[in-house]
């Protein structure tokens, strides 16, 4: 059965593919260059992979699909029968993923709203899942767009690494900032604001740091809403279980909670220890 209106976002969304399945949403591939070899996230390079690869100090960049990528989502889309494509994707802040977009949706056979969420990674998931949600129930373009920007402006990211030194050689941060880190020995607690990551506190110990993380996270869910929360790590599964497990005991309004490890673009920017959590109230 065709929908009226189709959902695509990018790989960085992180979302389970059960999800992806069951609301029809399409995930455009990000690309990771390891040493020579160009791959495709999700399909051609896993987050250990890349984790292996930085710890051997390996070169690891990453690139935005080509417009071309978007202009067959938005094709194929069409063709399925949808009359519009919201295209939602990782913040134009730290990625050209966005621009391409907007490149292959001005020759699309139908209307495509390219929405930049601001977000990465499960923020970025929710933000699609809503307007999947909405289209799925019958509503318009401009209501799935809505409701992903509504989802977006609603929600929360945080995390954890173990050195700023990968933000840093990816641009995400500037130097001042991680060198501001190494000099003090401090375990840097960052969060994403207005599309940007950003430096919220600097603990003395990780443990003291992934403490600190969920007492934010639990600030940020308290409230009478229905709340979904995130836990997402790199090569750091224990600590993100039993983060998941200290947040699900107490956040009383928890809807859903996904624990998973994100995929190799993010992984690349940010290196193995990273915990993150994500928190989008409904």
């Amino acid at each position: 059965m065709s929908r009226h209106v189709a959902i695509v976002t990018d790989s960085t969304a992180y979302l389970p593919q059960r999800a992806l399945e069951r609301h029809r949403i399409t995930a455009v591939p990000l690309t990771v260059v390891l040493g020579d070899r160009a791959l495709e996230e999700g399909t051609e390079v896993s987050a250990r992979s890349v984790a292996q690869a930085l710890r051997k100090r390996t070169s690891v960049t990453t690139s935005r699909p080509g417009p071309e990528k978007f202009a067959a989502a938005y094709q194929a889309a069409a063709e399925a029968g949808a009359a519009g494509v919201v295209s939602l994707h990782l913040s134009a802040e730290i990625s050209g993923t966005y621009d391409a977009a907007v490149l292959a949706a001005r020759d699309a056979r139908v209307p495509v709203r390219v929405v930049d969420s601001g977000m990465v990674a499960m923020a970025l998931g929710f933000c699609a899942l809503a307007a999947a949600e909405t289209a799925d129930s019958g509503g318009s373009l401009d209501e799935a767009v809505a409701a992903a920007e509504k989802r977006a402006a609603d929600t929360s990211a945080y995390f954890y690494v173990d050195t700023l030194d990968y933000l840093r050689r990816g641009g995400r941060i500037g130097a001042a900032q991680a060198l501001l880190g190494s000099a003090l020995a401090v375990k840097p607690l960052l969060q994403l604001d207005s599309g940007r990551i950003a430096l919220r506190e600097k603990v003395r110990t990780a443990s003291k740091a992934i403490a600190r993380l969920e007492e934010i996270v639990v600030e940020r869910a308290a409230g009478p809403r229905p709340v979904d929360i995130a836990v997402q790590h790199l090569a750091a599964e224990e600590r993100a279980v039993e983060l998941a497990e200290r947040l699900r005991a107490r956040v009383p309004g928890l809807a859903e909670l996904y624990v998973s490890e994100v995929g190799a673009v993010i992984g690349a920017h940010t290196g193995p220890g990273l915990v993150g959590a994500v928190v989008s109230p409904r």
